[in-house]
């Protein structure tokens, strides 16, 4: 029987020596805490909120997010595409999230906001409809990935190879355009 927890806030933890609990944690907020290497398999999190909070090279195995915000987070080396993937819902804002992966996901309508996402590998990724908004994507590794809606107008960075990604009806600006086109070897004044 796991255990549940409802609108419950939890601060200045650190779970590298605190044990989390195993368990549903609902309508939670987790602020200044810190998960790193931890095994945070098989918990479910439910509306909750990561403020300041420490991700690095968590596993996440099997967890479930459901509509979860990560605000200013450190989320180096994260295998998001562990996690369960039923009524998958994120956002992350101001979180750096370099050499994380969400291989084979499907995280439609993610917000990145202000994120840094270097390194990062989207291969066979479904991120359709997902904001990119003011984000690094420097390194990040676009393969086979559906980006169709995608807006990318205020990304930097980033390199996308429109041969072999879904890019219908993504939004580019054209100060960013040499993105999509730095495969070609062509050069852009």
């Amino acid at each position: 029987m796991n255990t549940y927890f409802d609108s419950e806030e939890y601060s200045k933890i650190d779970f590298t020596t605190t044990k989390i609990k195993k368990g549903e944690y609902d309508n939670c907020t987790f602020s200044n805490c810190n998960f790193e290497n931890i095994h945070a398999s098989n918990i479910q999190f439910v509306e909750c909120d990561f403020i300041d909070c420490n991700f690095s090279n968590t596993v996440v195995k099997d967890v479930a997010f459901k509509d979860v915000r990560f605000i200013n987070c450190k989320m180096i080396g994260v295998k998001f595409n562990e996690v369960n993937p039923f009524l998958l819902q994120m956002s992350f804002k101001e979180c750096q999230l370099s050499f994380s992966s969400f291989y084979q996901l499907k995280i439609a309508n993610t917000k990145f906001i202000k994120c840094n996402l270097e390194e990062v590998d989207f291969t066979e990724t479904v991120a359709m409809n997902c904001s990119f908004d003011n984000s690094n994507l420097i390194g990040t590794i676009f393969d086979a990935t559906n980006l169709e809606k995608s807006d990318f107008r205020t990304a930097f960075n980033f390199n996308i190879n429109p041969q072999h990604n879904r890019l219908k009806n993504a939004k580019f600006s054209r100060n960013t355009i040499d993105g999509l086109l730095s495969n070609y070897k062509i050069i852009i004044e």
